[in-house]
């Protein structure tokens, strides 16, 4: 029992930390729309996931390197985006997170329809920003490149009004007080459990990167459970999509994305040898999502070896075999107000829900779109 209030009151703290002192609201001093944060949502008497037939839209979720900061951008057909605030950042990484910086952003449904965004804790250009005196948070010697230690967790049912909560990982679990890093958090739902369910990577000291997963609380602020590794091999950047009875894996190892398969959630995955993307060069953040209306599958990912970086895309139907689909702007997938977005994710949106963001934005994705 002692165990367990002692476990409680890390948890607590490490929450307390981190979140005192930020920024409750992010709307602009010019009067622009913005989002919300706010200490506790209310859930909406009817708030369920939406049924298959009133999808309609997508939502798509990236970062930029040049701001360390979050955007989110809508399609109404999958193909051509357009981001809502201008290709201005929605999310500021300087109030939001303990290093000034988000990145990695991934945004998942619920059960309860409510949306859940997460983000790394990191501003690689920190000291050129003047958040701090050094290159990294620690030395790059014992903690390796980019370290840090806090994952931001957010929750909304309109995609305007958020909870926030900026967790660190090594405060709520001493038993990860050396972590080199918290990167790429992503969240499913586990049916099983009936819980949402966190996965990130996670590299101890400067050793290999592995990914770990943990159950939040109902009001996703935090980690219930101490993180325990998911997938065997090593790797970054994992994301997980369940597919009919199959959960699909897509990491990332030496630059490169690789597929692996499980029947269940947490454990099993077995992995395919071959490269899936067809890049040349090095890749990094795979997300999958579905064409509505059709048992097609995209592949996004963050071709960040290219000069520019773009986004790829590559589409399948069976998992086996992938129709490359080009580079932002440079195939069939377009955007309209914005370039070069990073290590993104794209979820679907009702109608209803779609017009209301595109309405409180004030933009017109089906002229832009034309």
């Amino acid at each position: 029992m002692k165990k367990i209030i002692s476990q409680a009151l890390l948890i607590s703290l490490a929450l307390f930390i981190i979140t005192e002192g930020f920024s409750q609201t992010d709307k602009g001093d010019s009067g622009k729309p913005g989002i919300v944060i706010v200490p506790e949502l209310h859930k909406p008497g009817k708030a369920r996931m939406p049924k298959e037939k009133k999808l309609a839209g997508y939502l798509m979720v990236y970062f930029k390197d040049q701001t360390q900061s979050a955007y989110m951008a809508v399609s109404h057909d999958g193909y051509t985006f357009t981001d809502l605030n201008g290709g201005e950042p929605i999310f500021d990484g300087t109030k939001l997170a303990e290093q000034k910086g988000v990145r990695d952003p991934h945004i998942a449904r619920g059960p309860d329809g409510a949306f859940y965004l997460a983000m790394t804790d990191l501003h690689i250009f920190g000291q050129r920003a003047g958040h701090r005196d050094t290159q990294w948070e620690r030395p790059q010697e014992q903690y390796g490149w980019g370290n840090n230690r806090a994952i931001v967790l957010m929750k909304s049912y309109d995609l305007i009004h958020w909870t926030h909560s900026d967790f660190r990982v090594d405060k709520a679990f001493p038993e990860l007080g050396d972590i080199g890093c918290s990167w790429a958090p992503e969240t499913i739902y586990d049916d099983q459990k009936g819980k949402m369910m966190v996965y990130f990577t996670i590299r101890v000291g400067n050793g290999d990167c592995h990914i770990y997963y943990s159950y939040t609380d109902d009001a996703f602020t935090r980690l219930e459970t101490m993180p325990v590794r998911l997938y065997d091999g090593g790797g970054i950047d994992g994301d997980i999509t369940k597919v009919k009875d199959k959960y699909h894996l897509f990491i990332v190892s030496d630059a490169k994305i690789f597929h692996a398969v499980s029947d269940k959630l947490t454990q099993g995955y077995i992995s395919e040898p071959n490269r899936i993307d067809p890049e040349k060069v090095s890749t990094e953040a795979p997300n999958l999502f579905r064409r509505l209306g059709t048992d097609r599958w995209v592949l996004m990912y963050d071709v960040y070896g290219a000069r520019p970086n773009n986004m790829g895309f590559s589409e399948t139907a069976d998992f086996v075999s992938y129709t490359h689909l080009g580079h932002c702007n440079e195939g069939v997938m377009k955007t309209t107000n914005f370039e070069r977005p990073k290590h993104g994710a794209v979820t679907h949106l009702t109608m209803k829900e779609l017009k209301a963001i595109t309405d409180y934005w004030n933009i017109d994705i089906w002229q832009e779109n034309k």
